[in-house]
């Protein structure tokens, strides 16, 4: 008996699936701010050390990084003071510097990167952009370009890369980050991490072909597809449309929203394991929010059709609230750190990752930008008391 192709099932799947619609703004701002508060008062001291893992670290590391991208999308469609203030603290807290040193090629430590240049063009303080630069410099006079070997780095650092070309004017920083990227799309592990037939990306090279599922199909990590397509979001968001680099990230986007699309669970969320339901199968929380946040993204600025894909955004955002947020914020089904579908398992409604601020963050950038897609502009005087 001929096999049915997942992705054909998942189609299937997808065209039998009730309509939803999108909350109103005032709804979606409500939820972001009530998760977005259980995490601000959990971490009172946003400069202090964290402890996930069972490790001290300090805490401009990646995970809380992704945090903080997360609370500037918030400020962006609701300034507050408090959030500006929190920001400042954590960066002020570590100098504006990388996590390690000023020569740091590693695309975790220059993550917090992304936000240190918001909060530049927020306050014009020349010492958020020093070490940035200091940095940033380095790598763009070294030749070798395959420092982002996991496809995670690609949003760790590429967008930090893009915004220092649009501040700078300097295009030394894009042709840097194309270069990288390319090699890591096109090159790294012999031929890429980036597979053009199913428009999706293996996490490393460990689990390039013939590395399998146990339903024999190539794995593709959700969250590592979900950082690529965040990163190029980003990366699109700095450069002009019209520039060969943003036709290049384009193309990639638009064939990566097709696949998961079809990858889509019948519920709204994604697996773990794109490819394969069976292998540690079940509801997963940042995957999810990093598609919701591209796609919203795809038809807000009219690359993706909006008749298509606002139902797949519809379905995602109303399957995290209603399954993942809790009463208080906390966040469910967030799969902890790791490089595959196994890692941090079992991901339940209760389970606590060992970092939580990822989580958080990638949850703050699908609701903003599904904020900024919401056709009802609603008020702030309408806004209910409790998210004033």
């Amino acid at each position: 008996m001929k096999r049915i192709p997942p992705l054909l099932i998942f189609g299937l799947l997808w065209l039998t699936l009730p309509a939803q619609t999108l909350p109103s703004q005032r709804e979606i701002l409500g939820k972001l701010l009530l998760v977005n508060d259980y995490f601000m008062k959990s971490v009172p001291d946003p400069g202090a050390p964290t402890f996930g893992g069972g490790k001290e670290r300090t805490s401009n590391l990646w995970t809380r990084a992704v945090y903080y991208e997360g609370l500037m999308a918030l400020q962006g469609i609701y300034p507050d003071e408090r959030f500006f203030d929190y920001t400042m603290a954590w960066g002020n807290a570590h100098q504006w510097r990388p996590r390690g040193t000023d020569t740091t090629h590693n695309a975790d430590n220059q993550c917090c990167f992304q936000t240190y240049l918001d909060m530049y063009e927020l306050t014009h303080d020349s010492r958020m952009m020093t070490h940035v630069k200091l940095t940033l410099d380095a790598c763009v006079r070294d030749p070798q370009v395959h420092d982002w070997w996991w496809i995670d780095a690609i949003q760790m650092a590429m967008p930090a890369y893009a915004k220092m070309g649009r501040i700078t004017g300097d295009a030394r920083y894009w042709d840097k980050m194309m270069a990288c990227y390319r090699y890591t799309r096109n090159v790294h592990g012999g031929a890429g991490m980036y597979n053009q037939e199913d428009a999706l990306w293996w996490r490393d090279h460990d689990y390039d072909s013939p590395y399998a599922e146990p339903n024999g199909e190539d794995c593709y990590w959700s969250r590592g597809n979900g950082w690529v397509m965040a990163a190029l979001v980003r990366v699109m968001d700095e450069l002009p449309e019209k520039h060969p680099y943003y036709k290049e990230c384009l193309r990639d986007f638009r064939a990566m929203c097709r696949a998961l699309k079809d990858a889509q669970r019948e519920d709204g969320f994604w697996n773990a394991s794109l490819h394969d339901p069976t292998h540690y199968g079940g509801k997963e929380t940042t995957g999810t929010s990093l598609f919701i946040y591209g796609m919203a993204w795809g038809i807000r600025k009219g690359w993706l059709k909006e008749k298509e894909y606002l139902p797949v955004v519809s379905r995602a955002w109303n399957a995290i609230v209603t399954d993942s947020v809790h009463a208080n914020g906390f966040l469910g089904y967030v799969q902890g750190t790791g490089k595959d579908p196994s890692a941090g398992q079992p991901v339940t409604y209760d389970s606590v990752p060992d970092f939580e601020d990822y989580g958080t963050g990638c949850f703050l950038l699908a609701g903003s930008e599904l904020y900024r897609l919401r056709a009802d502009v609603v008020p702030f005087e309408q806004l209910p008391r409790h998210v004033r």
